[in-house]
């Protein structure tokens, strides 16, 4: 049998590296579409292409999951993101041919973060221990926050002070990444040569997978819309927050603290889930941590002392930094039998499908009250996700 002791470790250094690789390639792509004479308004095209094969195809992934075949996918994934990256160095003429490299690589990216969650179930189904999940998926979420954290810096030294960048070691610099990645990618494959037989090898119908009983159907679901709430509000901090310091007359040099301070409480947060988990329980502890990231956010469109912003950051990090890996503990045991893969590639759909809507949306809601106003916007989903989550949640 595989070692959960030592299985585990592949899958996050497999997250480190992919974040890294995921991180590093996004903006250098940008970049290359600045070369290559595209407008600034158009780089939205960019960004969208990344996520429209996610889109089409996450639930098949996670169908072929289920069906056994997650080694192979394991592989498919990490020959994409070398392959794509490949492509982005050496043959992207024109814009074109840029989109479809980043829409390969899109793809890749997603078969790839399946994998990891896959293989994080199945370590703490093999170690005989359910509650070691929530520990591993903190873990595993940790590692990829490292991975996203160190990407920026590694930008800044290997960009250098221009304000376009040349993005060949740059796109380097993502092949490097990927390369490492791969090389996990087969070392968690061999070590998987234990656990075959406790793979499914028949494929439940769609309509059948997602059928659950009500029951269960209704955390599931409502667990999914948590975790693309949270994910959303991450994003709009990421992003609004220095328009923010704009209106109050915050230094850019502030702003960049702030955000790091959120980054840091929200690791901070994931290295002690398991002993969050322990004291409080699963379901109450994405209650109140959605309840109180909620909270935070509502109190950064209040105007307040640097400080004070900075402490209310630290505890929207810190609280919605519990809520991700937690909802992926959901997904994995209130699955049925035979459909993790599946309800695992509908969060990820659900979490791309978000990032991808609601943040403009928010942004056009609230365009009259200025950035505190999207704050507010985010502050209130926040909360009514939280209700959402105290109607439907399991019984303890």
């Amino acid at each position: 049998m595989t070692s959960p002791a030592r299985y585990p470790w592949a899958v996050l250094a497999h997250a480190v590296f992919l974040q890294l690789a995921a991180y590093t390639v996004r903006p250098t792509a940008s970049y290359r579409a600045l070369e290559l004479g595209v407008e600034p308004a158009l780089l939205g095209l960019v960004v969208a292409s990344f996520s429209l094969l996610p889109l089409a195809a996450a639930v098949w992934v996670g169908r072929m999951d289920d069906a056994g075949h997650g080694r192979p996918l394991l592989l498919a994934g990490a020959l994409l993101m070398v392959g794509s990256g490949v492509g982005l160095l050496l043959a992207t003429p024109d814009v074109w041919w840029l989109l479809g490299w980043n829409a390969l690589l899109g793809l890749g990216h997603l078969i790839s973060l399946l994998g990891e969650q896959s293989r994080i179930a199945e370590a703490a189904a093999a170690s005989g221990r359910r509650r070691n999940l929530d520990a591993l998926f903190g873990l595993y979420t940790f590692a990829g926050s490292a991975g996203q954290a160190l990407a920026p810096t590694l930008l800044a030294v290997v960009g250098g002070g221009s304000v376009l960048p040349e993005t060949g070691p740059l796109f380097a610099l993502y092949l490097a990444a990927a390369a490492s990645m791969s090389a996990t990618t087969l070392w968690m494959v061999v070590r998987r040569s234990g656990t075959r037989g406790s793979r499914r090898t028949t494929s439940i119908p769609l309509r059948q997978a997602l059928a659950a009983d009500p029951a269960v159907r209704r955390p599931l679901v409502t667990s999914i819309g948590v975790s693309m709430m949270v994910l959303c509000s991450i994003d709009l901090i990421q992003v609004y927050l220095p328009a923010l310091g704009v209106e109050r007359g915050i230094p850019a040099s502030v702003v960049g603290a702030l955000l790091t301070a959120r980054a840091l409480a929200t690791m901070a947060s994931r290295l002690a889930l398991g002993r969050l988990v322990d004291r409080f329980g699963r379901s109450g502890l994405i209650l109140w941590a959605t309840a109180a990231g909620a909270a935070a956010v509502l109190a950064v469109a209040v105007p307040m002392p640097e400080w004070a912003l900075g402490a209310v950051l630290v505890a929207a990090g810190y609280a919605l930094g519990i809520v991700q890996p937690l909802t992926m503990t959901v997904v994995s045991l209130a699955a049925p039998p035979g459909t993790r893969g599946t309800w695992l590639a509908a969060r990820i759909t659900a979490n791309r499908l978000g990032q991808a809507v609601v943040p403009p949306a928010v942004g056009l809601l609230a365009a009259g009250m200025g950035s505190a106003g999207v704050f507010t916007a985010a502050g209130v989903l926040l909360g009514a996700s939280a209700a959402g989550w105290r109607a439907a949640r399991p019984a303890p």
